[in-house]
C-alpha cells in the first residue's frame, strides 16, 4: 500500500514499527525497508522479505546524532566531526557497536553502521518512532535498488506493511559508507561523499573501495561482486565497441549512454546526463527500464575514470557481474 506522507500516515507508519512490522521509507539515496532494529525479531523480517543472507549487516537510520552514543561506542573524534559536516546525508559510519544493539543487525559483528538521512519524510518517520530504524534498500537481494515508491511496490508489495512516498530520491544511490572501528580510515563502499571530501574533515585521506579492502574489514551492505544487478545481462563497453556492437543486425540491445545515436529500430537507447550527480539520481530508474525493455542486453557506454565517477562505476561493475541471473 503506498500512502502520502501526510501526520495520520506517519504516525501509521511509526506504529506499524513499534508492533514489529515492515514499512518502506524514503531517503535521500534509496527507498529502504525500514524496522524497529531495536526488535531482532523485526530486523530479522528484513532478511525474509529481501531474500537476504543472514550475515549482512543493516543499517541503523537515527533522527539526530545526539542518539549516536545509543548504539555506538568508544566513539572517536573524527565521527563526530563528519557527523557535523556531512549529517543528514549520504554517508555511513562504522563504529563499535554497544552491546545491546542486535546481532541480527550487525550480522554478528562488533561493529554497526549507522547514518542520518538526509530526505523530510524519513527525517518525519525517525522522530515519530522515536528509535533507530534498521533499513538497507527496498529490494529483492543482490537486485536493483528501488529510487521510487513504485519501484518498491513493484518487487515487495506483499511484504511490507505500508510504503511511504516522498518521491524520487535525489542522491540515487547508496551512501559512503565509511569504516571508523579501526587505525585507519577506510571507505568500504563508495558514495556521493568521496575520499577527498572526508579528509578535508578529519586531516586523513581514507583507503578506498577500489584498493584492496583488509582482512579485518567489517562486512557490509553491496560489497558482493554481484549486486545492483538487472535480470538482463549487462555489458559494459567503450564508446568505440558499443558503436560496433550497435552496427550489428537484429540483435534487441537496450542502451545507457551519454550521447544521442540515430535511432534503429531493434534498439531501446536512454540518454543519461553528462554529469556525474545527474547520472547517478537517475542511475537506477534507467536500468529497471531498460530491464523490463524486452531486450537481451543492456549495453552501458564506459563512464570516466575522474574521482566524482568512482561510485557509479561501483554501481554498474557490480551490476554487470551479478546481471543475467533468473
Amino acid at each position: 500500500m503506498i500512502l502520502t506522507p501526510t501526520p495520520e500516515n506517519l504516525a501509521r507508519a511509526a506504529e506499524l514499527l513499534a508492533a514489529g512490522e515492515l514499512v518502506a521509507l524514503p531517503t535521500e539515496t534509496v527507498y529502504g525497508l525500514g524496522a524497529d532494529a531495536s526488535n531482532p525479531v523485526a530486523s530479522a523480517k528484513i532478511f525474509a522479505a529481501k531474500g537476504r543472507p543472514a550475515n549482512h549487516p543493516l543499517i541503523v537510520h537515527l533522527a539526530d546524532a545526539s542518539q549516536l552514543p545509543e548504539w555506538a561506542r568508544e566513539i572517536p573524534p573524527e565521527a563526530l566531526a563528519l557527523a557535523k559536516a556531512f549529517w543528514p546525508g549520504p554517508l555511513t559510519l562504522i563504529l563499535k557497536k554497544q552491546a545491546g544493539v542486535p546481532e541480527v543487525v550487525t550480522g554478528g559483528q562488533d561493529t554497526v553502521g549507522i547514518r542520518i538521512p538526509d530526505h523530510p519524510v524519513a527525517q518525519a518517520l525517525l522522530r515519530a518512532f522515536g528509535g533507530g530504524i534498521a533499513a538497507p534498500s527496498a529490494n529483492r537481494f543482490g537486485r536493483i535498488s528501488p529510487t521510487t515508491a513504485r519501484h518498491v511496490a513493484a518487487e515487495l508489495a506483499d511484504q511490507v506493511a505500508l510504503i511511504l512516498d516522498g518521491g524520487a530520491c535525489d542522491v540515487g544511490i547508496e551512501s559512503t559508507i565509511l569504516d571508523l572501528s579501526r587505525e585507519t580510515p577506510a571507505i568500504l563502499r563508495p558514495g556521493a561523499i568521496g575520499a577527498d571530501a572526508i579528509a578535508a574533515v578529519i586531516g586523513r585521506r581514507p583507503s578506498e573501495a577500489t584498493q584492496a579492502a583488509p582482512s579485518d574489514a567489517p562486512r557490509v551492505s553491496g560489497s558482493l561482486p554481484g549486486h545492483y544487478a538487472p535480470r538482463t545481462p549487462l555489458e559494459i563497453l567503450t564508446p568505440e565497441a558499443l558503436d560496433a556492437r550497435l552496427a550489428r543486425d537484429g540483435e534487441h540491445c537496450a542502451v545507457l549512454a551519454r550521447h544521442q545515436p540515430s535511432a534503429l529500430p531493434h534498439q531501446v537507447w536512454i540518454t543519461a546526463p553528462e554529469d556525474a550527480a545527474g547520472y547517478a539520481h537517475g542511475l537506477y530508474a534507467n536500468l529497471r527500464a531498460l530491464d523490463f525493455s524486452g531486450a537481451t542486453v543492456i549495453l552501458v557506454e564506459a563512464l570516466p575514470n575522474d574521482s566524482e565517477w568512482t561510485a557509479i562505476h561501483d554501481r554498474l561493475g557490480r551490476a554487470a557481474t551479478g546481471s543475467g541471473a533468473a
